[in-house]
């Protein structure tokens, strides 16, 4: 660092300013300093830093699976952001008890010395209860905070201090609900009053904001609710689902992207053209769904900035309101006028 700084023509403390990416350096001499850094094959020390500041500038992320399209683009969201504020990622998957569950993973986080972690997802519900390690941080991903309208003893529950259902740490999640009445309006919009809901798990909180969403547009238009099927995320239970659809429903919202895209399939080999007899709604807007036959309507969430959120949080070591991350609504073809 002493070396830097002299051909820099610099102070070692400006050096240390730049290498910890504070933004009390003007950009001139920031450049003038990573130039030094690049001429002299200058890399700050991951392990000398840690035991200078306490801290090891690695995250860990807990998640109970990969092989869903939306936890695998929170991977990658969250991955670039870490990666932009020079975070090294741990990644840990957990199941259940047979790997010692969150508990376990907090254990193998703790004993790599990470700085905190982020709970993601359906892995928030193998986490309530579990209390963490003293000084890991934690921030939650999609998981339920207090609302006014929520339902007791569901998966939208919260504990009576107002924390996640018994999961510690900041929240941050999706608008879900909101995206949900989004596509129902736009339906509505169309003429379509008999729409049905194509839903995720049950222990799925984002799948039971989706729903809420869904129920709470049809009740406030005064149409009749009736029971949502249910599916795991796949497109193989958007197939089966469109064999059990019944005759009367004009559109479908569907939970996610890939149960939609199985729906579509499911309606084709039945004879139902969409838009024209069934108009369909995904979530999600994976990369893909433009190039569906025909192309998904859809509700867009931005797993970039829902990464960003979660991984910021931990970093400045927030606390407090969640960040709530909004949607929007993308029309394609998939979606028309009421038959």
């Amino acid at each position: 660092m002493a070396d830097v700084a002299v051909r820099a023509g610099v102070s070692g403390q400006t050096v240390s300013r730049v290498v910890n990416r504070s933004p009390r350096v003007d950009p001139a001499t920031r450049r003038r300093v990573e130039a030094a850094m690049a001429d002299l094959g200058y890399r700050p020390h991951r392990a000398a830093r840690a035991l200078r500041t306490g801290r090891s500038q690695t995250i860990g992320l807990i998640v109970s699976t990969l092989a869903t399209v939306g936890n695998s683009r929170m991977l990658q969201a969250v991955s670039d952001a870490a990666a932009s504020r020079g975070l090294a990622l741990v990644v840990v998957t957990v199941s259940g008890r047979a790997d010692g569950g969150v508990a376990g993973a907090f254990e193998r986080l703790g004993d790599q010395g990470v700085d905190g972690a982020i709970v993601l997802n359906e892995a928030t519900l193998l986490a309530r209860g579990v209390v963490p390690p003293v000084g890991l941080r934690l921030v939650v991903v999609d998981t339920p905070v207090p609302h006014p309208r929520a339902s007791s003893g569901g998966p939208g529950a919260t504990a009576a201090d107002g924390s996640a259902s018994g999961t510690r740490g900041t929240a941050v999640q999706t608008d879900h609900a909101t995206g949900a009445r989004l596509a129902i309006e736009h339906l509505f919009a169309l003429g379509h009053t008999r729409i049905r809901h194509l839903a995720g798990p049950s222990t799925s909180f984002a799948a039971a904001e989706r729903e809420r969403g869904w129920r709470e547009a049809l009740a406030g238009a005064g149409l009749k609710v009736v029971e949502p099927l249910r599916g795991e995320w796949t497109s193989s239970a958007g197939f089966r689902a469109a064999g059990m659809l019944d005759a009367d429903a004009t559109a479908v919202f569907c939970a996610n992207d890939q149960m939609a895209l199985g729906m579509l399939r499911g309606l084709a080999e039945r004879g139902l053209d969409v838009p024209g007899r069934v108009s369909v709604v995904g979530f999600d807007d994976v990369s893909d769904a433009r190039d569906f036959r025909p192309p998904l309507t859809t509700v867009r969430q931005d797993f970039d900035a829902l990464g960003e959120a979660a991984v910021a949080a931990l970093a400045d070591d927030a606390s407090g309101a969640p960040a709530i991350i909004p949607v929007r609504l993308i029309e394609r073809a998939s979606t028309g006028p009421v038959p």
